[in-house]
């Protein structure tokens, strides 16, 4: 792991982490007998409190079966302020090996080649883990950048066309442009991190200013794109997959489902014991409650 890659994975580098996120996060970790647990999202980048932090709870264990990870909401309140989170939930090893690229999944990679804090750890030797996971997932994707990337351009253009590519590839509900609010509301965590990165996973390049051009022969950029293609053509289904499961699994899907329809309509849901264990049965009717209440509210 290089120096450059090293200083950007786990620890942000502007913006300190609220200790109220720790307190969460290590609530979190004794719950689940985690190894440790990162954050990452809108809420790291701004340190708000507002509305849902996101956490990635790593379990001990090899590499899972089946759809992962797990996710769950949960509500808590911290010296009288009322925090809230999303948490997915899987194993170091599922995580390390997604981090690879050694499973269909563009979720990880993709993901934590953005920002992210290592907020809570059992001891050092997890901590080393996750951040050897996290340096895998900036040679993935850094290994994909310059595969679909132009022969030479600016550490943005290959960054942009990574997340161009991987947006499409997901069922995912963000306009055009998502990439490039990415790029510039992280713009000194990508500074540095794609010739870093090229340098950890072996691929050479030139660099004159600010433009790079790396050194990828053909048949390493072939090999990259079929497996790219592979990843590509799986996104969607495997993200409607997960979204069946998480209808079923998703603890505290009701307690969301409600925070956010009043958060976006001012209009509260009672979330009853039965709403609670059967969110999606329950959905009519609170769709129902809600087209009544509008109803009720344009004729006022």
């Amino acid at each position: 792991m290089s120096a450059g890659v090293a200083a950007r994975i786990g620890a942000p580098p502007d913006q300190p982490i609220h200790p109220y996120v720790s307190a969460f996060a290590e609530i979190l970790a004794r719950d689940s007998n985690a190894l440790a647990v990162l954050f990452y999202g809108s809420n790291l980048r701004t340190g708000s409190l507002e509305g849902v932090l996101d956490f990635y709870v790593l379990l001990p264990g090899g590499v899972e079966s089946g759809i992962w990870p797990r996710v769950s909401y949960r509500e808590l309140t911290h010296d009288g302020v009322d925090l809230r989170a999303k948490i997915a939930t899987m194993t170091i090893g599922t995580f390390a090996a997604a981090a690879r690229g050694e499973t269909i999944d563009t979720t990880i990679w993709a993901r934590f080649v953005q920002p992210s804090a290592l907020v809570w750890q059992r001891d050092p030797q997890s901590g080393a883990e996750v951040r050897r996971a996290l340096s895998a997932a900036a040679r993935t994707a850094a290994r994909l950048a310059v595969a679909l990337g132009p022969e030479q351009g600016s550490e943005e253009d290959y960054w942009r066309a990574l997340f161009q590519a991987t947006y499409r590839a997901e069922l995912r509900v963000e306009k055009p442009g998502r990439e490039d609010s990415i790029l510039s509301a992280n713009r000194a965590h990508f500074r540095g991190l794609l010739p870093s990165a090229l340098r950890d996973a072996g691929i050479g390049f030139s660099q004159e200013g600010d433009i790079i051009a790396p050194r990828m022969n053909a048949a390493e950029k072939g090999r990259i794109r079929r497996w790219w293609r592979k990843r590509r053509r799986l996104g969607k289904p495997l993200n409607i997959v997960r979204l069946i499961r998480a209808t079923t699994t998703f603890e505290g899907a009701a307690r969301y489902a409600a925070w956010k329809i009043e958060r976006h309509t001012g209009i509260a849901i009672e979330v009853t014991p039965w709403r609670e264990n059967h969110p999606v049965l329950a959905a009519p009717g609170v769709a129902w409650t809600l087209w009544r209440a509008r109803r009720k509210a344009g004729r006022a």
